[in-house]
């Protein structure tokens, strides 16, 4: 019996957060299989279906996410392009996704060797090293974004890649390390934010991952605020070292997400790609104008790191040049001093003042004499 004939079965999703055992929270990037015994028990159910798969769920045209029951999911990874048998495993629903963990062998085998599904899809979806990359071909749509990995700060997160296969009412995705973004969207499907169709959970994916950019994007503009506040402080000399690690740390990291949004930009702007009219509505043109939006704040904050660092150096190299012409000056009014002490320092004899108490003060008030001249000399040409 399907799970959505079944009342005791065909209940929402909780949207509360994953729990262990042991009541702790986890977070949606763990979304084990023990974790989705704990949210649901049919969730569990179709999770143990497959090795490897972490959540097999459909979305009902009345708004609700329902789990698929086990014989439903091995169904559907049996002949996962037959229109008949997807639409009656939906049974009225808009939609399916299946969720693996690439690391398990079993997941691996299954998603390698999926029945009408061009190769280079099966690929994708067990594809081992970080890529982005976006295809199509029969009605498929296939791929690698990017996301967050798991980090207890947002500025140090690494970028890690989750893949994804589909058609019009099927989603298959899978990760090889904890995805949180992909938890997240999963936890945000209710009532009011079920998509019209896989594709729509695609893209609300790519959507999630921009606002998190941002995000980043913001928290760097404020330190460059920062930066640039101590910069212009008149009460006291600012540390330009400290305001230089602040600006080279701001460009590092923006450097970083623009060699991971870049790609996404070029994938949804490919030439050659030809995107099924479903896909086309629903990812393609909403995707371009996330990431546009990106770019475009991408560029300002790089734009303005730049102009910071720039002003830096200058100041840099003014604090520099201020000290050697401190240095250079007191070399000057000091070389006559040098001169008459190298002059009394030869071992000759007829030394003038070499006869007498006082001949050491009288050298030295002549030293002091020869100082002052030359600082008036230099004060007169505008040396100083």
């Amino acid at each position: 019996m399907s799970a959505s004939a079944d009342p005791a079965t065909a209940r929402s999703v909780p949207k509360t957060p994953l729990k262990t055992s042991r009541g702790a929270a986890m977070a949606p990037g763990q979304a084990t299989a023990a974790g989705l015994k704990a949210l649901h028990p049919a969730v569990a159910a179709s999770a143990d279906a497959v090795q490897g798969l972490l959540w097999a769920i459909r979305a009902t045209h009345e708004g609700d996410i329902v789990p698929l029951t086990p014989d439903e999911v091995r169904m559907v990874l049996a002949h996962p392009s037959e229109p008949k048998v997807i639409e009656g495993i939906l049974n009225k629903a808009s939609w399916m996704w299946l969720h693996f963990n690439a690391v398990n062998p079993m997941a691996r085998s299954v998603l390698a060797d999926l029945p009408g599904f061009p190769e280079e899809a099966g690929e994708a979806l067990t594809e081992t090293e970080y890529n982005v990359d976006l295809d199509t071909a029969d009605e498929v749509v296939w791929g690698s974004l990017p996301a967050f990995g798991e980090g207890m700060v947002e500025d140090d997160q690494e970028i890690c890649a989750w893949h994804f296969a589909m058609r019009e009412r099927l989603l298959l995705t899978s990760r090889r390390l904890p995805v949180p973004l992909l938890g997240i969207v999963y936890r945000a499907l209710n009532r009011n934010n079920i998509p019209r169709d896989a594709a729509g959970v695609v893209d609300l994916a790519l959507r999630d991952f921009t606002v998190a950019v941002r995000k980043q994007l913001a928290s760097l503009d404020d330190q460059l605020d920062a930066a640039e506040d101590g910069l212009l402080v008149t009460t006291r000399s600012p540390d330009l070292g400290h305001l230089g690690s602040i600006v080279g740390k701001v460009r590092r990291r923006a450097t970083e997400l623009r060699r991971v949004v870049v790609p996404i930009d070029r994938a949804l702007h490919e030439e050659d790609l030809d995107m099924p009219e479903w896909a086309d509505d629903e990812l393609l043109d909403p995707g371009r104008q996330q990431v546009h939006a990106v770019l475009d704040d991408l560029f300002a904050l790089q734009d303005r790191a730049r102009s910071l660092q720039d002003e830096l150096s200058a100041n840099q190299g003014e604090e520099t040049n201020r000290r050697l012409y401190i240095v250079s000056v007191a070399t000057t009014l000091m070389l006559p001093a040098t001169f008459v002490t190298g002059f009394f320092g030869m071992n000759t004899g007829g030394m003038f003042l070499s006869q007498g108490a006082w001949g050491t003060v009288d050298a030295g008030l002549i030293c002091c004499i020869i100082m002052a001249i030359t600082f008036l000399f230099m004060k007169y040409a505008r040396l100083l």
